[in-house]
């Protein structure tokens, strides 16, 4: 065959046998061989991992948690991790697994580790979406609970974007799901049980998904961590001292692999408008590689860029205005009840590509603004014209199970009380 496609590149009439011949183009066979690849791993060989360990008692005592992107225990895991770690008696592993960061040999091979390790478990920890715990036929003593890495429900994901352009279609995930096995899933409230429920393809197991709060948001009722997180501040960013702090935190645009930061931000604009008692702190999702460069003459004087230097719970501390576009951490922001604007130039664009749980006008607390200059004066006039009691409303809503004692609820339901007390460090 490859000589006959030799001959035919050497002719004028590739094109018209290339059209019609029985033999799909390159491209469909590479999808072909890939989606093959992919269920054979997911079908056989992942699960086979996990099966030959599946008659070896399991550990009460060891607890997995599972990094599916990071390099390191990411914020969504940090509180619930430092407790175990530092006041209980447990034997804890943590597998970075590397997705989209590492080769795919790697990544396979971490996979494999990983579900060795977890078929003598007694709890696994996932904060994402997990084709490999979802494949395995989990041992009925082990628990998994998914603290996912988002409160409240704004964007969609998961089953809830089958029919949109962003994720995987609605057969992809139904052939080879991310959510299955799951004992529990925290979440930040009442009111997005339903959102969950259906994003994770969990209708008729809503008590799964548990508004036992987010793990994470104890942080924010810490003395030490508002203190600490000006002192870091101060550190990175000098001028920032006496001024206030207006940060812009966007997600992402396009897909997970190839992610980009969103347009139209001027720092010039906000620089002329606000003058010099404002700085602008910028912190962009972790996904994104090429961040967008601030003006060498405002750098360090009215503007950093804290995407590599600072966490966003620090920043959301220290921030007296927080714009984002369609970030779940506007969240976890309600609960320090301060003003918040939505850049959001691109509202139509982004719904048609990824959609959201609520009507994106009643969701926001705050104003919806299309250029630099709204939101250049509704800072300046923030006085008058914010509108606390909205935040408060939202908050009320959308973070009612975060006040500060989420970690000892999610270790309760996943350990039990005694144990937890037999467990305790003295």
């Amino acid at each position: 065959m490859s000589k006959i496609k030799d001959l035919l590149k050497k002719t004028p009439l590739r094109p018209l046998w290339w059209k019609f011949c029985k033999i799909p183009p390159m491209k469909k066979i590479r999808k072909y061989r890939n989606r093959k690849a992919k269920d054979k791993l997911l079908f056989q060989t992942l699960p086979a991992v996990y099966d030959a360990r599946k008659n070896e008692p399991v550990d009460e005592g060891k607890v997995l948690f599972v990094e599916e992107r990071f390099g390191e225990i990411s914020n969504s895991f940090q509180v619930i991790y430092d407790e175990l770690k530092n006041h209980y008696d447990f034997d804890i592993h943590v597998h970075f697994l590397g997705n989209t960061v590492v080769s795919k040999e790697e990544n396979i091979a971490r996979r494999k580790r990983m579900l060795e390790d977890a078929a003598t478990a007694g709890c696994i920890f996932l904060n994402d979406a997990s084709e490999s715990i979802s494949c395995i036929d989990k041992r009925p003593e082990t628990k998994v609970f998914q603290l996912w890495h988002a409160c409240g429900a704004f964007k969609k994901f998961g089953m809830s974007t089958a029919d949109l352009i962003f994720g995987l279609n609605r057969q992809q995930q139904e052939r080879h799901p991310t959510y299955r096995n799951l004992s529990c899933v925290t979440v930040s409230s009442p009111e997005i049980v339903w959102a969950y429920a259906e994003a994770m393809s969990l209708q008729g197991q809503e008590e799964i998904v548990q508004p036992l709060g987010i793990s994470r948001t104890d942080l924010f009722f810490r003395e030490d961590t508002i203190r600490k997180a000006y002192e870091h501040l101060y550190e990175q960013f000098p001028a920032a001292r006496g001024k206030k702090v207006i940060l812009y935190a966007p997600t992402f645009r396009g897909r997970v692999v190839s992610a980009r930061a969103p347009e139209g931000f001027d720092l010039r604009t906000f620089y002329r408008d606000l003058g010099d008692g404002y700085v602008v702190v910028t912190k962009h999702h972790p996904f994104i590689h090429n961040l967008p460069e601030i003006p060498e003459d405002l750098e360090g004087i009215f503007a950093y860029d804290a995407t590599n230097s600072m966490s966003i719970e620090d920043l959301l501390c220290v921030s007296d205005f927080c714009i984002s576009d369609y970030s779940s951490l506007i969240f976890e922001y309600s609960l320090f009840e301060r003003p918040m604007l939505f850049y959001a130039y691109d509202l139509e664009e982004y719904f048609d590509w990824r959609g959201f749980y609520y009507p994106y006008e009643e969701l926001t607390p705050g104003p919806i603004c299309r250029t630099n200059e709204e939101m250049t004066d509704y800072i300046l006039h923030a006085r008058e014209r914010f509108d606390r009691q909205r935040v408060i409303d939202f908050r009320n809503k959308f973070m009612s199970a975060c006040d500060g004692h989420a970690t000892e609820r999610i270790l309760e339901a996943a350990f039990g009380r005694e144990t937890l007390e037999k467990r305790r460090k003295k």
